[in-house]
């Protein structure tokens, strides 16, 4: 069943209901319920377009209901998201607004999103943006993660920053090998990277991440939170712009 389908009966139900309360059904006899279902019948082919309105109001409803519960599990989930003390932090660390994303490096739709994270961080000096390693693509996505945390945690933001980068861009084949060229590319020390690609330390990040995700009701890469607002799923630095620019509004 194709997504409009789906909308289509859920608008008629949501009408009929409102036709059925209003009418008061529940009190008629059974030969008055078939006149009156014939009657909403026949007004609905007479009046399509009541179906489309219809339909728009629960879009509206849903829409409305999903962003309400958006903002609550930011509320109860900001620190964590924010400010967890060992996520990458880029852009301005002083910044009075704040971009969260859920990356994966597999993710297609995150590479997709990379450049656009750029140009609105090149935009907006007020913005910081906090990285969130949540890989979700099968054993390729853990192990860059995995290399990417170990670079962090060891050899600090500069060449953690390069790593991600030069891992974003890249759209081969994913091992040791590849990461270690990658990192040695940057700057960093691959045989280091190594050593703590196990550390309990990045388990316990990883663990950590994903069970934020969970609350937080992502399932998918990229997710982001900005300001006070999720943005599920891929969209370009313009779309972003306007989260950024309500974001900026709400402070003033």
């Amino acid at each position: 069943m194709n997504v409009f389908k789906t909308i289509l009966i859920a608008g008629i139900a949501l009408l009929g209901a409102t036709f059925t309360q209003a009418a008061g059904v529940d009190n008629m006899t059974g030969d008055e319920r078939d006149v009156f279902r014939a009657e909403v019948r026949a007004y609905l082919l007479d009046n399509p377009e009541v179906i489309l309105e219809a339909i728009q109001v629960l879009e509206q409803r849903q829409a409305q209901s999903e962003a309400q519960s958006d903002l609550d599990l930011v509320r109860e989930n900001f620190a964590d998201l924010t400010r967890d003390g060992y996520s990458w932090v880029g852009g301005n660390p002083d910044g009075a607004i704040t971009i969260v994303e859920f990356s994966d490096y597999r993710c297609a739709f995150c590479k997709r999103a990379f450049p656009e994270i750029k140009a609105i961080l090149e935009a907006n000096d007020d913005v910081r943006f906090v990285l969130k390693e949540f890989p979700i693509l099968g054993p390729d996505s853990t192990l860059s993660s995995r290399a990417a945390i170990s670079v962090l945690i060891n050899q600090g933001d500069e060449i953690y920053e390069g790593f991600h980068d030069a891992l974003m861009v890249h759209n081969g084949a994913i091992n040791i090998k590849t990461l270690s060229r990658l990192l040695t590319d940057v700057g960093g020390d691959a045989d280091l990277m190594v050593e703590h690609l196990d550390d309990e330390i990045v388990t316990q990040i990883l663990a950590k991440n994903n069970a934020l995700a969970s609350r937080m009701k992502i399932s998918g890469t990229p997710s982001f939170l900005i300001g006070t607002e999720m943005l599920r799923g891929f969209a370009p630095a313009a779309t972003m712009q306007e989260f950024v620019d309500r974001a900026r509004a709400q402070l003033e």
